[in-house]
């Protein structure tokens, strides 16, 4: 029964997800085809979602052109876009093949550039109704001093031990701490000072649970030798960026911040991946378990579907729009960064596999370009698979 509650509790947030990376991606899809048909390329079929058709309508005129047709697909996970003549060496009048090299290229990074814009205007929104620090990923996160002003939200607990004093006095994640002895509770460090001061005694603790205030009763603990703290919670205080005219800018920045954060980020995963990998194959036992921390640390910090739909999203969903368009954001730099780097079957590899060619003088064909985008697909296909069953890991854990 507790699992049904369970499944049927992340629901929301599971649709909210799809219904969000799905728009995501079909903006991606839409700004290809904009750029597409300003460059001479005729757009053949713009769908949201994936095949299966469950419907479809042909307009004589639209934004995207003359007889395109739009359709709305059974597999509700992004969209497409189809050109005519998607491969390279495609010839004749409005193919893709046909274009020119920097036509080819705006067409290309249309979508990068436009998820990537749409992450500056998330946090541009976000910055004038109060941008989340994240001190985290930024700790030099970008503000105009004259303009930014910081609020501190109250003390929130994030996690509660079994059988310890914040759970004995019936605290629960998501409970906001008010004041502890009648002494308004402004910071998490000053709410952790108080509960030291008071080891071994019992105070009244005064607490917000569902907007509503409430009162209780814990008995601090007297030792903490097993670290699990006096109380018994995990705490946290987000503070939040808050700006008028600078907004726009705050916006940017920070965009620009966490792109560079994100790759990285990315970096550094690819880096652990590898050493990872090459030190399992050493005969020296402490190499293997050095690279089986590596290897632990770049699957952490790794996110499948599973992980995205069934523990992100749902988390954000219950956390508030704030951490939601927050996190809509986020996704869509990653999907802008992720699409931008040379990976074969994304964007970022179509390109330079065209550039690769060029350079070479050579022509790309379309058994070539198939080949390697083939291959490309089916190893990202692989690793969402490896991720996922980790995700699997995490949630058995």
């Amino acid at each position: 029964m507790d699992i049904i509650f369970g499944i049927l509790n992340i629901i929301p947030g599971v649709i909210l997800g799809v219904i969000i990376l799905t728009f995501l991606v079909a903006v991606h899809e839409f700004g290809h085809g904009i750029v597409a048909r300003r460059n001479g390329v005729k757009v053949e079929e713009f769908g949201i979602g994936f095949p299966p058709k469950a419907k479809s309508i042909k307009i004589a005129n639209s934004v995207l052109g003359k007889d395109v047709e739009y359709s709305l697909n059974w597999l509700p996970l992004g969209g497409f876009v189809r050109l005519k003549g998607e491969h390279d060496s495609a010839d004749g009048k409005g193919t893709y093949g046909s274009a020119t090299f920097w036509q080819k290229t705006k067409i290309l990074l249309a979508g990068v550039t436009v998820n990537w814009l749409a992450a500056v205007a998330l946090f541009t929104i976000l910055a004038w109704v109060g941008l989340p620090k994240l001190t985290a990923v930024l700790p030099n996160q970008f503000t105009v001093p004259s303009d930014t002003s910081v609020v501190s939200k109250p003390v929130q607990v994030d996690v509660v031990v079994p059988g310890l004093p914040a759970d004995q006095a019936g605290l629960k994640a998501g409970d906001k701490i008010i004041s502890l002895n009648g002494q308004q509770i402004d910071s998490a460090d000053s709410l952790t000072a108080a509960v030291k001061q008071n080891a071994g005694k019992s105070v009244t603790l005064v607490y917000s649970r569902d907007s509503k205030e409430r009162q209780t009763t814990a008995n601090i603990r007297a030792d903490n030798s097993d670290n699990q703290g006096f109380i018994g919670a995990g705490l946290s205080q987000q503070q939040l960026i808050r700006a008028t005219w600078s907004a726009p800018v705050v916006g940017f920045m920070t965009t620009v911040q966490l792109t560079g954060a994100t790759l990285q980020g990315l970096g550094g995963t690819v880096q652990k991946a590898a050493t990872g990998l090459l030190g399992q194959l050493s005969f020296d036992s402490q190499v293997r378990s050095g690279a089986s921390k590596d290897l632990q640390e770049a699957g952490n910090n790794v996110a499948g579907p599973l992980g995205i739909f069934g523990i992100i999203f749902p988390a954000a969903e219950k956390a508030g729009a704030t951490q939601m368009v927050l996190l809509t954001a986020v996704l869509s730099l990653t999907l802008a960064v992720m699409n931008v780097l040379p990976i074969p079957g994304l964007d970022g590899g179509r390109w330079y596999l065209t550039a690769i060619f060029k350079a070479l003088k050579k022509p790309l064909t379309e058994e070539i370009e198939a080949k390697v985008n083939g291959i490309g697909m089916l190893v990202l296909i692989g690793l969402v698979v490896l991720v996922t069953i980790a995700d699997i890991g995490k949630l058995a854990g």
